[in-house]
């Protein structure tokens, strides 16, 4: 494995024969430290925004669940 920093990124080289599902993983980790970098939000904001994704999904999905 070999890292190397540039001025505008990081790049990591690894031989071919790594497996991809692990590294898949490690890849959807970096992709949400980038996204969530500059986030100024607190726990408490994420924790309020999920409970409100729940509570709208089951509103859509409940007739189509419960029987």
């Amino acid at each position: 494995m070999l890292i190397e920093r540039t001025n505008k990124e990081i790049i990591i080289r690894l031989p071919s024969f790594v497996d991809t599902t692990g590294l898949q993983s490690l890849v959807d980790y970096l992709t949400y430290k980038e996204a969530t970098s500059k986030s100024k939000a607190t726990q408490s904001d994420v924790d309020a925004l999920s409970q409100e994704v729940k509570k709208g999904w089951w509103a859509e999905n409940r007739n189509r669940l419960v029987k």
